[in-house]
């Protein structure tokens, strides 16, 4: 597919790595500092480019700006996509800026509206998607499925899903960086403390989805009547560790 990324920063640029992977794939790289662009373009390939030009070209547009900045890009391509000839779809990618709140700012044209994380840049990424463009939905799903799952949400949860998927990065980051802190703490070099509790949070989100177990009888299994594990689960409970969790996506749905 022909594919317009309007905005190669840390996720727009995410997604066109992603995209770049099927050499079908037609790029166009647009950023309001053209030498960010040729530095992805030069990575990934693909073509720098204006607005104008990206946008007729495209059959699918990615918005790949922060939501503030969002209005002011609207105002700016507007016209642009009135003058545009053939078939083609926007993806939106801006927190709490729904598909209606769009087609105001845009007009009235198809809409994929997605959240992803920044695992897609590493084609591990976890993708929320809306649409009321169903005929592009199937070629955007095959053009872009080098980065990750995908999953179909109702519009009205796409900010819970969100919180867990979208912030969820950050929360096992910290979780990452404690555990390689206690590895450290117990006399383990620092690198190989981080390689330990990485692997072990990679392999054990891997056990989940391809096992179908619930992760509740997966932590079970690892806790022996009186051994280790179930001692430090223990202390988890006590300092709230779970509450803290959901404390923690609830407060990122509502901010």
């Amino acid at each position: 597919m022909k594919l317009a990324f309007i905005g190669t920063g840390n996720m727009g640029g995410a997604l066109a790595r992603a995209a770049s992977q099927d050499a079908e794939n037609q790029l166009w790289l647009v950023n309001r500092h053209p030498e960010k662009a040729e530095k992805l373009r030069q990575e990934i390939g693909g073509t720098v480019s204006d607005y104008a030009d990206a946008i007729a070209a495209a059959e699918l547009i990615f918005l790949g700006v922060k939501p503030v900045m969002l209005p002011g890009l609207c105002e700016m391509i507007r016209p642009l996509l009135e003058k545009k000839h053939g078939p083609f779809a926007l993806v939106s990618m801006a927190a709490g800026v729904s598909i209606p709140r769009l087609r105001e700012l845009l007009g009235d044209y198809p809409v994929i509206r997605i959240m992803p994380n920044t695992p897609v840049s590493v084609g591990e990424g976890m993708i929320l998607y809306t649409s009321c463009a169903d005929e592009f939905l199937d070629g955007f799903l095959h053009a872009m499925r080098y980065a990750g799952r995908f999953m179909p949400v109702e519009e009205r949860l796409m900010d819970a899903g969100m919180a867990v998927s979208g912030c969820g990065p950050a929360f096992v980051d910290l979780f990452v960086e404690a555990l390689a802190d206690a590895g450290v703490a117990s006399g383990i070099p620092r690198r190989d403390a981080l390689t330990l509790a990485a692997q072990m949070v990679l392999g054990s989100a891997k056990l989940i989805l391809e096992s179908g177990r619930h992760p509740g009888e997966l932590k079970d299994a690892v806790c022996s009547p009186g051994g280790t594990t179930i001692q430090g689960v223990r202390k988890l409970e006590e300092k709230g560790f779970r509450s803290a969790v959901i404390e923690a996506v609830i407060a990122a749905k509502d901010a």
